[in-house]
C-alpha cells in the first residue's frame, strides 16, 4: 500500500490497450442515460432479459446474531416464472477457504406465488409479498419479493467525467508505469476528484434517484446455512434450465472493473462479463488479468500509485494481483459469529490487510452501509473513506434491522 514515485513512459504493448480504453469510455459516455445501477452492462443475456439481471446482492447479520439477511434486487418489474434465483451461502472456518455451501433458491409461479429451499432444512410456498414476510414450514426463514426502492445511489455523470478526464490525460503522453498505473500530475488529479464529486459542475445528483426495483428478501436461521464454519462467502446467480445468466457478490466487479473500460458498451466487453457470469468462483482465475488492468487504472486516479488496497509498492506486473484474485472470486465474505455490522469490506480487511479491529465486525453488506464510497476510497487510496462520489445516502433510508430492510417503492419511483 506504499506510494511509488518512479515514472516510466509507457510501454509499446501498453499503448494499444489504452487507446482502446478511451475508445470504449467516449462510447460509453456517451451512452450514459442507459446505465442503471451497481452492476450492469453485464452481458448480451441479462440486457435482454431484465429479469434475470442482477443489481445488487446484500448480505449481513442480525444484531441478535442469530439469523443471516439476505437481499437480490432485480432489474426487471416482475420476476421471470422461467428463472431460478440463488443464494449461494459458502461457509468454512478460515477466511478464503470453504468446506461446505448451502442453497437458498427461489422459483415464481407467479408474481404472488413462490416456492423457496433452504437446503434441506426449510421450504416455503405460498404469497411472497406480504411486508411481513412467508414463512417457513418449519420455521427456519422467511421470505419477501415484490417491488421496492433500489438503496443503490451513484454519481454517474460525474464518474465518466472523471474517468474520461483520466483517460484523455492517458491519451495525450501521462506516464505509465510497468504496472499500468498512471501518474497523472497534481493539477490533473485533483480535476479528476473534483469531477467525481459533482454533476455537470454543480452539485453531486444520484442517477438512480426514485429507482425501482424486484427484491427478493431472505431472512434465514444461521445455523441452517452456516453448516461449514462462521465465516460466509456469498454470491447471487440468476439461471434458465441450468443455464447461467448472471453471478454477482460484489457491487461494481463486472460492469466497473470487468471490460475494456468502467462502463464500457463495446461487444468484447458483452461477452467476456457474460463468460464471467457463467463462470464460478471457483473457475474464475482466468480473469485476473483482466482485473488487474482495471485496477491500475482506479489505483492511479488520486496521482498516487501503489496506495490501492492490497497493492505492491514496486512497479511490477503483478501489482494488482491480490485485489485481483479476490474480484475474480467474486464473493461477499460475512463473518457470522458477529451481530455488529458496520463496516463494508471488513472480513477482507481484517484478514487481508491486517485491520484487527474490524476482527469482530460481520461485514458483508448492509443496505445501509456507505459502500459506494469505501469501495473507490479502497480502489483509489487504499482507506475506507476519504474519496467520494458526493453522494451518501439513498432519498429513500434503508433499513438494517427491520424486515424486509428495503423501502417502499416511491409512487413515482422510475419504472426502468
Amino acid at each position: 500500500m506504499k506510494v511509488s514515485t518512479g515514472e516510466t513512459n509507457p510501454s509499446s504493448a501498453l499503448k494499444p490497450a489504452l487507446s482502446a480504453a478511451l475508445a470504449a469510455l467516449l462510447l460509453s459516455t456517451a451512452l450514459a442515460p442507459t446505465v442503471r445501477a451497481s452492476d450492469h452492462f453485464d452481458s448480451p443475456a441479462t440486457a435482454a432479459n431484465p429479469q434475470a439481471d442482477i443489481g445488487d446482492v446484500y448480505a449481513w447479520t442480525s444484531p441478535q446474531g442469530r439469523k443471516l439477511n439476505l437481499i437480490m434486487t432485480i432489474q426487471g418489474h416482475t420476476f421471470s416464472d422461467k428463472v431460478d434465483y440463488v443464494f449461494h451461502v459458502d461457509s468454512g472456518k478460515v477466511f478464503g477457504r470453504t468446506s461446505a455451501s448451502t442453497s437458498v433458491i427461489c422459483r415464481f409461479a407467479s408474481a404472488n406465488e413462490v416456492n423457496c429451499k433452504v437446503g434441506n432444512a426449510d421450504s416455503a410456498s405460498g404469497d411472497p409479498t406480504n411486508p411481513t414476510g412467508l414463512e417457513g414450514r418449519n420455521h427456519r426463514f422467511r421470505v419477501y419479493a415484490a417491488l421496492r426502492d433500489d438503496p443503490f445511489y451513484n454519481n454517474l455523470k460525474g464518474l465518466l467525467g472523471a474517468y474520461t478526464t483520466a483517460s484523455t490525460a492517458i491519451k495525450n503522453g501521462v506516464a505509465v508505469d510497468a504496472a499500468g498505473c498512471a501518474h497523472f500530475d497534481d493539477t490533473t488529479a485533483k480535476m479528476i476528484m473534483d469531477q467525481m464529486g459533482h454533476t455537470d459542475g454543480g452539485p453531486a445528483q444520484n442517477f438512480l434517484y426514485n429507482w425501482t426495483v424486484s427484491a427478493l428478501v431472505i431472512s434465514v436461521e444461521l445455523d441452517a446455512v452456516a453448516t461449514g464454519g462462521n465465516l460466509l462467502a456469498i454470491w447471487g446467480t440468476t439461471s434458465i434450465a441450468g443455464k447461467p445468466l448472471d453471478r454477482l457478490g460484489l457491487p461494481f466487479v463486472k460492469n466497473t472493473l470487468l471490460g475494456v473500460s468502467p462502463f464500457s458498451t463495446d461487444d468484447a466487453s458483452g461477452v467476456r462479463r457474460e463468460e464471467f457470469a457463467a463462470a464460478l468462483p471457483a473457475t474464475s482465475a482466468r480473469f485476473i488479468a483482466d482485473f488487474q488492468k482495471s485496477l491500475a487504472f482506479q489505483d492511479s486516479l488520486d496521482g498516487k500509485c501503489g496506495n490501492q488496497l492490497l497493492a505492491e509498492s514496486t512497479e511490477s506486473a503483478t501489482r494488482y494481483k491480490a485485489l485481483a484474485k479476490l474480484f475474480a472470486n467474486d464473493r461477499l465474505w460475512v463473518n457470522s459469529a458477529s451481530g455488529v455490522c458496520t463496516q463494508f469490506f471488513a472480513v477482507e480487511l481484517a484478514n487481508l490487510a491486517g485491520q484487527r479491529s474490524l476482527s469482530s465486525d460481520c461485514g458483508g453488506r448492509s443496505p445501509t452501509y456507505d459502500a459506494p464510497n469505501v469501495w473507490r476510497s479502497l480502489l483509489i487510496a487504499g482507506t475506507t473513506t476519504g474519496i467520494t462520489d458526493g453522494l451518501h445516502q439513498d432519498e429513500h433510508a434503508p433499513s438494517a434491522t427491520v424486515f424486509p430492510f428495503l423501502a417502499p417503492p416511491d409512487p413515482k419511483g422510475v419504472n426502468h
